[in-house]
């Protein structure tokens, strides 16, 4: 069976899993559309909360923006993570202790005003509109690939998808469709980090395999990373190269604005009590850092098996750059996809990659996840 055959076949299950689950689950009453009946265990609100948290921009973008960035990248880490940590501890369990549906209802009832509330509306759907148009290209990205077609189609087709099976089961069919989501999610996304750690370092954990040596010449892989990059005229990757109050400043507005968001809040609704939001959190907490301590070495090792992809042979050398003609079926992949493109400037037939305007490979940062199982063989 070709390898295109099987990924329709795993990927169609997948989706007609979701989408089984949704008819299933599927809200009889106002109480389940909104808040799923209230009667959601806090491990699986915790399983569901985290397939929510592990959006496009976290299992898609986050790893892309490590392995473009290195080590400024990881303000993105600390400050989702530190968002949830503020959004569990000072938000999720007052607001649900209040018992209102959303979070304009709680501000207009708490505050006795019509104002707050409309004001809160209005936040709600600036915050709601910026974020899915991140989630948006995410699925534009993952349904290009997917169906080998442009970015365009596969968005349209994705959000057709996912309407479906939102608007039909509403709190309480997205909720359960989640929890198969975060299993899918967690899989395809720790799986072939495993097999690459494996294949670079030797170590079968990523987390561990980032600070191991690599297998080729037994040099720490970061360090052989910095001068891989160093050496095609890119700063070092574990280099810090912004400075440390921009960092912070940075870093606690991801956390405030992440504590904020709309489609987080409203899961601590779902449980019983007061008690079950405070464990759903907890339970949420450790389901994602399974992703999130595995993006770093997905980002390092991506970009290290990019590199040395396009850039086999020493940058000095007229052939040491990848020959167009004989680029690997991955980059003609993405190419399809027009998130990967390629312009001979110097009219050598050769995939020149490096800093600055001489620079002949563009590449979307957000394909790095997909396409790193592909680029590693």
């Amino acid at each position: 069976m070709e390898l295109q055959t099987l990924t329709y076949i795993v990927v169609g299950l997948t989706f007609a899993l979701y989408i089984g689950i949704a008819v299933w689950a599927r809200a009889s009453t106002t109480g389940e559309f909104y808040a799923a009946g209230r009667g959601v265990h806090p491990v699986a609100n915790g399983m569901a909360t985290a397939a929510d948290w592990m959006s496009a921009a976290s299992f898609i973008s986050m790893a892309g923006i490590i392995a473009f960035q290195g080590y400024d990248a990881s303000l993105f880490l600390m400050g989702w993570t530190g968002g949830y940590v503020l959004l569990a501890m000072l938000l999720a369990p007052y607001l649900r202790k209040f018992g209102k549906f959303t979070v304009p209802e709680f501000i207009g009832d708490r505050f006795y005003s019509k104002t707050a509330r409309i004001v809160a509306v209005i936040c709600l759907i600036v915050a709601s509109l910026t974020y899915v148009i991140g989630q948006m290209k995410g699925i534009g990205v993952a349904f290009g690939r997917f169906l080998e077609v442009d970015y365009d189609t596969g968005l349209y087709t994705g959000m057709a998808i996912v309407f479906f099976y939102a608007v039909l089961g509403g709190m309480k069919g997205i909720t359960y469709t989640q929890i198969a989501q975060y299993c899918v999610l967690i899989m395809a996304y720790t799986i072939p980090a495993i097999f690459i750690s494996l294949q670079l370092t030797g170590n079968p954990i990523p987390q561990l395999g980032l600070f191991s040596n690599t297998v080729a010449d037994g040099t720490p892989l970061l360090a052989k990373l910095d001068q891989t990059i160093v050496d095609l005229g890119f700063a070092q990757y574990t280099a810090q190269k912004t400075n440390t109050l921009n960092l912070v400043l940075y870093t606690f507005s991801l956390m405030i604005g992440t504590a904020g968001l709309p489609h987080v809040i409203i899961r601590f609704f779902t449980v019983p009590k007061v008690k079950d939001a405070r464990s759903s959190a907890g339970w949420a907490l450790v389901f994602i850092s399974i992703l999130y301590t595995t993006a770093p070495a997905v980002g390092a090792m991506a970009m290290l098996n990019l590199a040395n992809t396009v850039q086999p042979g020493p940058v000095a050398a007229a052939d040491g750059a990848l020959e167009y003609e004989a680029r690997p079926q991955w980059f003609k992949n993405w190419e399809t996809t027009g998130l990967l493109t390629f312009e001979d400037k110097n009219g050598n037939g050769r995939v020149e990659y490096r800093k600055g305007d001489s620079n002949e490979l563009k590449v979307d940062r957000d394909i790095m996840v997909l396409a790193n199982p592909e680029i590693a063989k």
